[in-house]
């Protein structure tokens, strides 16, 4: 399953507005990242076109199987990773920080020695 970056952070967006609310539009992606609305309207069409999400008549965005599964795994990572550097001292911002740039690149390998390590504290 390979995607890109930039992609993996627009679908770890829609994963996390459509737990704060019932309904999840291109504008709350705009908000929530900081981009622009053509921005977010091109990457929504290439989402969508990719079969990661689906868009109704309405505008609302809903994460399809494959899209889900991606947003779920770099949302797990990215709550554990912030979770662990701020467990060693790091402060909020800079784990937070942190973790969301190196939530993308981390090996599965890396990933899952971390998790088990956490889970054994």
């Amino acid at each position: 399953m390979n995607i890109q970056e930039s992609a993996e952070m627009y679908l770890e967006s829609i994963h996390v507005l459509s737990q704060e609310k019932e309904n999840v539009r291109s504008i709350d992606v705009c908000h929530k990242m900081g981009f622009s609305k053509p921005s977010v309207s091109r990457a929504m069409k290439n989402l969508k076109a990719e079969d990661y999400i689906d868009i109704d008549e309405n505008g609302y965005i809903t994460l399809k199987e494959k899209g889900l599964a991606i947003a779920e795994k770099i949302y797990e990572r990215h709550r554990l990773l912030t979770a662990y550097f701020v467990s060693i001292g790091v402060s909020d911002q800079t784990a937070e920080d942190d973790a969301c740039r190196i939530e993308h690149v981390i090996s599965d390998e890396t990933f899952n020695r971390i998790k088990e390590q956490i889970s054994h504290r």
